[in-house]
């Protein structure tokens, strides 16, 4: 996959994000780490209501579909304001299901592209890799 440039990287787990931007071209990657906006996890995943992987969900697995939620709600803002002009998702398959429940239209819109991995704690070589292979 080709990234344009300034395009936004989010790499995510349940408990963790990394954002990136592509400061190269399209021809060129090359990620930038940038600060990460404050997540709000409080919202407990998909309504709070609804079983998750089965019908008793564990504290941990509603704490990291709240934090899902979260990185969704914050990414729909960034979007949303203006600041993200292409967005590549990369997330553990679970938390991508879940990121996916959240995303707003106009998110959905600026998605590039998703990469179903856990690269949470990798270097910026793996995800450029990750991003180039996909």
């Amino acid at each position: 996959m080709q990234l344009p440039s300034n395009a936004y990287v989010a790499v995510a787990d349940g408990e963790k994000l990394n954002l990136f931007q592509n400061t190269g071209d399209a021809g060129a990657l090359q990620l930038t780490a940038m600060q990460v906006p404050e997540v709000d996890s409080e919202n407990k995943g998909s309504g709070g209501r609804h079983a998750s992987s089965s019908a008793n969900p564990s504290d941990s697995q509603q704490d990291e579909d709240g934090f899902a939620a979260g990185v969704a709600e914050m990414l729909n803002k960034q979007v949303m304001a203006g600041h993200v002009e292409g967005l590549v998702i990369i997330a553990a398959p679970r938390t991508l299901g879940e990121l996916r429940k959240h995303y707003h239209k106009t998110l959905s819109a600026k998605l590039l592209g998703e990469i179903p991995k856990d690269l949470t704690g990798h270097s910026l070589k793996d995800i450029e890799a990750a991003i180039a292979a996909a």
